[in-house]
Parts: C-alpha cells; structure tokens; sequence
C-alpha cells in the first residue's frame, strides 16, 4: 500500500512540475519590464498626436522637409512599438502581452492605425490635400483614445507588481508627453480654421489638464491618484519641464483667446513644444527605472 501511495504521489509531482513549467511566463514579469511597457505603451498616445502635429507643419509650410523626415519616423517609432507591445521586442526591452483582454485592445488600436498609416503615407507622399488633412484630423483621436485605453489596462494590470501610486505615476507623467503634442495640434487646427471653436475649448483643456498633472507630478493630487515626490532629481527634471511651460504657455493663451495666430507664432511654437516633450519624456524616463 506504501509503496502504491508512493508511487501516486511521485507520478501527481511530477504532472504538477509539467503543468508549472508550461504556465505562460507573462505571470513572472518583472517590475522593471512592466514599467517598461506602460513607458512606451503610454508614449504611443503621444506619437499618434506628435503625427497629426507634423502632417499639419507640413501643410502649413513650417520647415515642410524637416517635418517629413520627423514624421517617417515617427510613423516608423509607432509601428514597431505596437507589435512590440503584441508580440514583445528585445530592442525596446517589451515583453510579449499576454493577456487576452489587452492583446484584444491592442488589436483595436492595430486596426484604427492601419488607416491611419494610409493618411500619414499620403502626406510622406506629398498629398496635403484637404481631403487628407480631414482624415488625419479625425482619424487621430479615435486612436489616442484606444491606445489610452491599452495603457490604463496594462497599468490595471500591473498594479499588483509595482508600488502604490508609480503605475498611475508613469502613466500620467507619461501622458504629460502626449498633452505636448496634442495642445500643438489643437493650435495649428485653430490656425487652419479646421472645427475652430471646438479646437479652441480643446486647447484650452489640454493646457489646464497638463498644468493640474505637472502640480500633482510635484506635489501630489489626490484626485488624479498621484503621490507626489520628494526625490530631488525628479523635482529637480519636472522644474526644467515648468520653466519651458512657462515660455510656451503664453503662445497658446494667445490661440485659446482668439488673437490671430501668425506664421511666426506657428514656428514659435514648432520650436518650443519639442524641448518641452523632450524633458517631459526624461522626467518619464526617471519614474520608469
């Protein structure tokens, strides 16, 4: 009898040994791989903005060759993200997803981009006509906003891996970097005259949503979840963000109030929203180590 419960025993363990070494490996990924993947899952809100950004400069002849090369690569930065998201990239440090929920979102966002991808192509291929600019303006949003829908599942899920407050951290601070593309775009749409007065209230809430998430980066909100932080260097980064917020702002206040916006305020603002996104995406860079 012994040796019958012995021999049942050893043959469950070694079925149970089986069944745990092909359990999917998405269960054990790390904190650092996981705040990895709500960092660039979170900045694809931004390039899909960054893009509209570039596709209106081009049209509007503010530095048109510079802005093409820009946004091929920005197209390119998206593309690669995305599958790297579904089916992981060890260049980008992503691991595959796993989770049905979110590869079925993510599939969502594949969709919207792939036609997307056809108005961007358009303009990489000279076409800045209205019919195209009309598609980009109307296009973006539906994928910022599934692409926003993918980061608030992966920080859902990665809740229980990283401390309290840091998913929602990374993601809000990480969405900073997207409000610097999209007040841009909302700009140069006032200045082209497309759906103005809507463009104007838009802008006017992107300012304040990315003035309310640079305090709460600082000093914490409990309404938007987020802790706050006293580690200096990252104060110290997001002070860098506020003074170039501070040069920039005006520009925009002038668009939100009605002023005429010149071809000199347009290139003003080409040039100051990419410094500002640049040291928004070093503060991210912080929270995500």
């Amino acid at each position: 009898m012994n040796k019958k419960l012995h021999q049942f025993f050893t043959g469950m363990l070694v079925i149970l040994l089986t069944l745990f070494c092909l359990a999917p490996a998405s269960t054990g990924a790390t904190n650092e791989e996981m705040a990895t993947v709500i960092n660039l899952a979170g900045k694809q809100r931004m390039l899909t903005q960054k893009m509209s950004k570039e596709a209106l400069l081009i049209v509007m002849g503010v530095d048109a060759p510079k802005n093409r090369e820009n946004l091929g690569k920005t197209a390119a930065l998206f593309d690669k993200t995305l599958k790297g998201l579904l089916n992981g990239d060890s260049t980008l440090k992503l691991v595959k997803t796993e989770n049905p929920d979110i590869v079925a979102q993510l599939n969502t966002v594949s969709g919207l981009w792939k036609e997307f991808h056809k108005s961007v192509k358009s303009v990489l291929g000279e076409d800045v006509s209205e019919p195209v600019l009309a598609k980009i303006a109307s296009q973006n949003l539906p994928l910022l906003k599934n692409m926003n829908k993918a980061v608030g599942m992966f920080e859902k899920e990665s809740g229980s891996k990283l401390e309290a407050g840091l998913a929602v951290t990374i993601n809000l601070a990480g969405k900073q970097r997207m409000l610097t593309q999209k007040m841009t775009k909302e700009m140069l749409l006032v200045a082209k005259g497309i759906n103005a007065d809507k463009n104007k209230a838009n802008l006017k809430a992107t300012v304040a949503l990315f003035e309310k998430t640079l305090s709460g980066l600082l000093d914490g909100d409990k309404k938007l979840g987020l802790p706050g932080t006293k580690d200096a260097a990252i104060r110290d980064q997001l002070a860098k963000v506020g003074k170039l917020w501070n040069d920039y702002k005006p520009v925009l206040d002038n668009a939100v109030a009605g002023k005429e916006i010149s071809k000199a305020d347009l290139e003003k603002a080409a040039k100051l929203n990419l410094p500002l996104l640049k040291e928004m995406n070093n503060a991210v860079t912080m929270y995500a180590k």
